[in-house]
């Protein structure tokens, strides 16, 4: 048997998204190899957004956890996370969901980003106590935060305002994913060396270094040798075919799959399979979205919402009803399209997970 396959693979309707616990334990354990110290960790929970995953990483000792959304930052209250930064600038809506979780999950220290004065000055405003901010910073990927030249003068325009506690700096490098690991360290310093100087003139000026939260999944490690910075990798707890191809120094483990069958064969030469734009990531050009483990040579030729058809050779032996282990490309936006998760171990079915912060709202 292939790591892949499902023993009773008939119990599941298809297309299903399949999480491989023991792999998922083993990425947990090989990201905490890969800092000096738990404390360092703060994975982002995008990828997941699954309450037992989050719990999996509780229970190895990290603590500190990062959100993309109110639903993630609430799966973390709900988990017991004692750290939770919301890696959003929240609007006035936004903001006041925050307040409510602040208020309903007492034990999770809660966080948020800012990069203007304006929208420090609303937090001021609604705050009933305190609320701990980041100062986003926009270290090139022009997507949002402020550049790191004009930070100096909103951080100290943070110490006059009521209710806010300046924690330090948020950067996010997303676009830093060169295939050469020399190359992504250079670039990575050189984006980053207006943010050091930053922090050091802070520190100068009696303050102490501020804490820096920086890079995902493809920079994290670079971050890891940083003073007084945390590093948040998301995409390492399922891995996907994407970074597994751009990042070779990095062997997680593939942990979540799509399990699809075939449907039709509508030609001689044509397959279709139960793999729509609403079953896998279709932000991709249509050939790279997903790589069949168990079949690799299979090219995609078209997509629709329910399926997906492939060419095959004329000779081939597939049938109706026949499984097919589909690996993402883009494991994130793949599980925000499944409600729950089949959970296998030792090749057998074992559980089902919710994915419960895929919706926009779970109680706040």
């Amino acid at each position: 048997m292939n790591w892949y396959t499902i023993k009773d693979a008939e119990k599941i309707d298809s297309p299903a998204l399949i999480v491989y616990k023991n792999r998922v334990e083993h990425n947990i354990r090989k990201v905490l190899t890969m800092v000096k110290d738990p404390s360092q960790l703060r994975p982002h929970v995008k990828t997941n957004k699954m309450l037992e995953v989050c719990k999996l990483m509780l229970d190895s000792g990290i603590r500190k956890f990062k959100a993309a959304s109110i639903a993630e930052a609430e799966m973390l209250g709900i988990a017991g996370a004692e750290d939770v930064i919301l890696a959003y600038q929240p609007v006035k809506p936004k903001f006041l969901r925050l307040l409510k979780l602040i208020d309903a999950y007492p034990a999770t220290k809660y966080s948020c980003l800012v990069d203007n004065i304006e929208s420090a000055r609303m937090f001021s405003a609604l705050v009933p106590k305190t609320i701990s901010l980041f100062i986003d910073l926009n270290v090139g990927m022009n997507r949002t935060g402020i550049k790191p030249a004009k930070a100096y003068d909103l951080f100290k325009e943070l110490q006059n305002l009521r209710g806010i506690e300046f924690k330090g700096f948020h950067a996010y490098d997303g676009h830093r994913r060169d295939y050469d690991l020399a190359d992504r360290m250079a670039h990575c310093d050189r984006d980053f060396k207006e943010a050091e100087e930053l922090r050091l003139h802070i520190q100068s000026e009696g303050y102490g270094l501020p804490l820096l939260i920086a890079g995902g999944t493809p920079t994290f490690a670079i971050h890891s040798s940083k003073q007084n910075t945390e590093c948040c990798p998301g995409t390492f707890i399922f891995w996907d075919k994407g970074y597994h191809d751009a990042l070779p120094e990095q062997d997680f483990q593939y942990a979540g799959l799509v399990l699809t069958r075939v449907i039709s064969i509508p030609a001689e030469d044509k397959i279709c399979i139960d793999l729509g734009h609403k079953s896998i990531a279709s932000e991709n050009d249509l050939q790279k979205r997903v790589h069949f483990l168990d079949h690799p040579e299979l090219k995609p030729v078209g997509q629709s919402e329910e399926h997906l058809i492939m060419e095959v050779s004329k000779d081939h032996n597939f049938k109706v009803g026949d499984i097919l282990y589909a690996l993402p490309i883009h494991i994130c936006p793949t599980v925000a399209l499944y409600d729950r998760a089949v959970i296998i171990n030792d090749g057998e079915v074992c559980d089902t997970w919710k994915v419960i912060a895929r919706d926009r709202q779970i109680n706040y």
